[in-house]
This record gives C-alpha cells, sequence and structure tokens, in this order.
C-alpha cells in the first residue's frame, strides 16, 4: 500500500519496534486542563513524554440548545453562509475581471445570500418541524487518565506527587 501523508498504515500489532501503547495509570483528573498541566510537569522534568497518554473516560453527548428555530431563523443563517460562499465567489470572479472588482463582489455577495435564505428556508421547511431548535453538541469526558508505559511509571508518579505536593502549598 502506498504511504498517505501520515505514513504507511499499520494494524495495531504492527507497531514499529512492537511499541506498545501506554497502560499504566498514574494520575487521574476531573477535567483536561488539569491533566494536560501534568504531562506538561513531566515535559518539564525531562521526562519522556512520548511515552504517555491522555485518556478521556466516561463519554457523554452534550448537546446545548441554543434556541427556537424559525422558518426566518433558519434563512437568515443560510444567508449568512450563502453571503461567505458568494464573496468567496465574487473575490474569484473579481480577481479575473476587467470592469470594476467591487462591484463583481459586492453582486457576488448579494447573489449567495439571496440563495442561501432561500435554500436555508425550503431546508428548515422540509423538516416538517420535527427540530424546531438550533444546538450544539460536544463530546465530553467525566474524568482524565494520565497514563504510561510500566517502565517509566514509579519515575512518572514520583514527579506527579512533586508537582501536587507544589500545588498544595507545601513546604
Amino acid at each position: 500500500m502506498p504511504p498517505g501523508p501520515a505514513g504507511v498504515p499499520s494494524l495495531p500489532s504492527q507497531t514499529p519496534g512492537g511499541a506498545a501503547l501506554p497502560t499504566v495509570v498514574v494520575g487521574t483528573y476531573p477535567d483536561y486542563a488539569l491533566a494536560q498541566q501534568a504531562v506538561d510537569h513531566l515535559s518539564d522534568q525531562k521526562f519522556p513524554v512520548e511515552r504517555t497518554a491522555i485518556i478521556g473516560t466516561d463519554l457523554r453527548l452534550v448537546e446545548n440548545v441554543l434556541g427556537r428555530l424559525t422558518t426566518l431563523r433558519a434563512a437568515g443563517a443560510g444567508a449568512a453562509s450563502g453571503a461567505w460562499f458568494g464573496l468567496f465567489i465574487g473575490l474569484l470572479l473579481g480577481l479575473f475581471s476587467s470592469s470594476n472588482w467591487f462591484a463583481v463582489i459586492f453582486v457576488g455577495l448579494l447573489i449567495g445570500a439571496a440563495w442561501g435564505a432561500i435554500f436555508g428556508a425550503i431546508a428548515h421547511a422540509a423538516t416538517g418541524g420535527r427540530r424546531d431548535f438550533a444546538s450544539r453538541s460536544s463530546l465530553q469526558a467525566g474524568q482524565y487518565a494520565v497514563v504510561t508505559d510500566p517502565e517509566v511509571a514509579d519515575q512518572a508518579r514520583q514527579l506527579l506527587v512533586q508537582l501536587n505536593w507544589r500545588a498544595s502549598g507545601a513546604e
């Protein structure tokens, strides 16, 4: 198989040198920022961080409802995205136009906004009221584990104890 941009794909059992994924948990944290801070501390202490991983567990999908979605709001959102596309097309055409390039860009923006509004309204009307709200989804983990290879786990634990000792304000 020819290599792609990231190299030759391999199955987990075919990893170079028989290297396995880190498996020993050396610390757990309630949010990603704290786990990242722990790995950063390990890096600052010249620990071989290429032998660590941050693993999120207890994953859940959270969908935040942003508001009611009406045909008018759907048309507005379609007009906004259509305007961006029209601006892009207008810029491309304006580069190669011998006439007023600003007019070409402006007309592209207007046409894009108009068609975007039309398609946005039609797409919302086609749902038949089954999804009359706008939302944003995110994947969140309940906790984050910092894991290392078994050979360096004790060293990582000692360094993380030092980090927690310093963070506590103890002397």
